[in-house]
């Protein structure tokens, strides 16, 4: 068996095949190794090397070239990857060219690949983010037109509160994402510009051509170009972790209200049926959230991770000592985490079995006393709010007490009090305990939502 990690072991769970190969070690290597090969290409455009030394830098910035094992060896030593992959790069190009070996890293620093390096990754890690992001929202979007009037019981504190829809509450988990999704579009593109300063971030080592140069190396990658070296300055990271810290909260808000509508005295939502999904080891019968159990779970692990890129933005002149260093596993797994809770939740989402029946059952639990602020509002009018709550109140504390209907016990009321009667009529309380009759603009809500998705949709097409 190859020498797995504890980790390793449950690596499936905090994040996504796709992710995982994003920031394997492979593509760690490979990110930098891109840089160096740019490098060549922009100085040699810039007439800083010479042209005939960028094929052999080239054909030798490949990954499976290196020798890992040496490198991970040499890593701690060094206090950084970039220092012996050099020198293995540097080796393997002298050995083609002993002209173009002169030239390779000319001009740079280790944190000029490292970073720049991170930066290819990590671009590649949002566009990963985003798309299962969007296919999460179509989903909801989909549940959010289907239910949008599908009455179920609201609850603040864990009690059932008033009548809402399925629809309202799955546009709410949207409103947050929608939010979410414009802030990582727009964190994809201010946060990816190239790292390149040399030495102490003046580019001294190229001359007058350090701006030409940098400019060069962006357009070879992609990337865009900061006004200064942004060696300390660690916000545009931070930045996008804390995007990302905030989306798998929103996630798990989502996966926290799906898991307790799964609890079996609940039972108004379920998630999808698979083989091999949500089983029990000892209990045959269970059907366990567990989508939801893990991006609750990257929701639980991830402020930690972000306060550690925001803990490692304090760093010291011209080069950081420990808080850069600090970013170096923080942001992967920060990555990781995001990717798992995006595309499981996702998965939940295009599956999601909503059991309306249920919510109807539900909604009569309390044998109508979630309709009693309507019967409130209604009374008000004619006695005024706080003899009516007050009113409200002690027919509720007689329907709890007598293991009665609220409107029953109210109907008594009606029957021992005239002025009542003319205020509330029998059609006027049938009208106040239908939960559908009291769900006010919920619907408006709910198409506000979905408006703002259409349109969010249109404009990333464009």
């Amino acid at each position: 068996m190859p020498a797995l990690s504890q980790s390793d072991l449950v690596a499936s769970m905090f994040s996504t095949p796709d992710m995982q190969g994003v920031f394997s070690a492979r593509a760690c290597l490979q990110g930098m190794l891109d840089f160096e090969s740019a490098l060549a290409r922009a100085q040699a455009e810039a007439g800083v090397v010479p042209a005939a030394v960028v094929p052999h830098i080239d054909a030798c910035c490949k990954a499976e070239l290196i020798d890992a094992e040496a490198l991970c060896a040499a890593a701690g030593p060094a206090g950084n990857l970039a220092i012996p992959l050099v020198r293995q790069l540097t080796a393997l190009v002298t050995k083609q060219d002993a002209e173009a070996g002169k030239f390779v890293h000319w001009g740079a620093t280790s944190q000029d690949a490292i970073d720049t390096g991170m930066l290819l990754q990590l671009r590649q890690a949002l566009d990963l983010i985003r798309r299962d992001l969007a296919g999460l929202l179509d989903a909801l979007a989909v549940l959010c037109e289907h239910h949008r009037d599908t009455p179920q019981a609201g609850r603040t504190w864990l009690q059932q509160a008033l009548p809402v829809t399925f629809g309202l509450k799955v546009a709410g988990w949207m409103d947050g994402l929608l939010r979410r999704q414009a802030r990582l579009d727009q964190v994809s593109q201010t946060a990816m510009v190239v790292q390149f300063g040399g030495a102490a971030g003046t580019l001294a080592s190229l001359g007058d051509a350090g701006l030409t140069v940098t400019e060069a190396l962006a357009r070879q990658l992609r990337l865009g170009v900061a006004d200064i070296p942004w060696h300390t300055q660690r916000d545009r990271l931070c930045e996008v972790a804390c995007e990302l810290g905030m989306l798998v909260g929103s996630l798990g808000k989502m996966a926290r209200d799906i898991s307790l509508a799964m609890q079996t005295e609940v039972a108004e939502l379920a998630e999808p049926v698979a083989t091999g999904r949500g089983g029990s080891s000892a209990m045959p019968h269970k059907r366990n959230p567990v989508g939801c159990a893990i991006a609750l779970t990257c929701a639980a692990r991830m402020p930690g991770l972000v306060s550690t890129m925001l803990a490692g933005m304090v760093q010291e002149h011209e080069r950081a000592l420990g808080g850069w260093q600090a970013e170096w596993d923080t942001v992967p797994q920060i990555a990781g985490l995001a990717a798992a809770a995006t595309h499981q939740l996702r998965q939940v989402a295009e599956g999601l079995t909503v059991d309306t029946a249920r919510m109807q059952t539900n909604l009569h639990l309390t044998d109508g006393l979630i309709m009693a602020e309507a019967v409130t509002i209604a009374l008000g009018r004619d006695l005024g709010r706080l003899a009516a709550h007050k009113l409200v109140e002690q027919a509720c504390g007689v329907a709890v007490a007598e293991r009665r209907n609220l409107r029953d016990v109210l109907v008594d009321s009606l029957a021992a009090d005239a002025r009542l009667a003319q205020s509330l009529s029998s059609p006027e309380l049938d009208r106040l305990f239908n939960p559908s009759s009291y769900l006010g603009v919920a619907g408006q809500f709910v198409d506000r939502v979905l408006q703002t998705h259409r349109r969010q949709k249109t404009e990333r097409k464009d």
